[in-house]
């Protein structure tokens, strides 16, 4: 199966400048886990559920004026949509990753590939990627 198949073309974006609380308020309102950060119509950075838990709230910073370029990962990771799930899989779990942009051979992000969609397509490379992504010691 090709990343393709199994991503989903739901993104939904905010610029560096919007608000953690904005961000974790966007995120629920869709009921999505990332947010792509937007900046001259490049993709800069990812805000997950996570970076608002542990870079934001549990730090003490104020949701309020705190920005997403302040806590989102910046050094994004990105597979094809033409390449096939398990190598999709392999990078994720090198990269201990739970979520991937999806690009065109353009580098148009065009999707995102989770844990999650990997488990439709085999629970055994979904759960390889989970157990590498653990921040808990195997």
């Amino acid at each position: 199966m090709l990343v393709k198949e199994a991503m989903s073309t739901k993104i939904e974006t905010v610029t560096p400048k919007t608000t953690v609380h904005d961000c974790a308020r966007k995120m629920n309102q869709t009921e999505i886990g990332v947010l792509a950060v937007w900046e001259d119509g490049q993709l800069i950075g990812m805000v997950t559920d996570r970076d608002v838990c542990c870079r934001a709230v549990a730090k003490g910073r104020d949701p309020a004026t705190t920005t997403a370029r302040e806590i989102m990962t910046k050094d994004t990771v990105s597979c094809f949509e033409d390449q096939d799930c398990a190598e999709a899989a392999h990078l994720m779990e090198s990269k201990r990753l739970r979520r991937v942009a999806v690009v065109n051979r353009k580098n148009a992000m065009v999707g995102l590939l989770s844990v999650d969609d990997l488990a439709r397509y085999s629970h055994k490379l979904a759960g390889e990627v989970l157990e590498a992504a653990s921040p808990w010691p195997h």
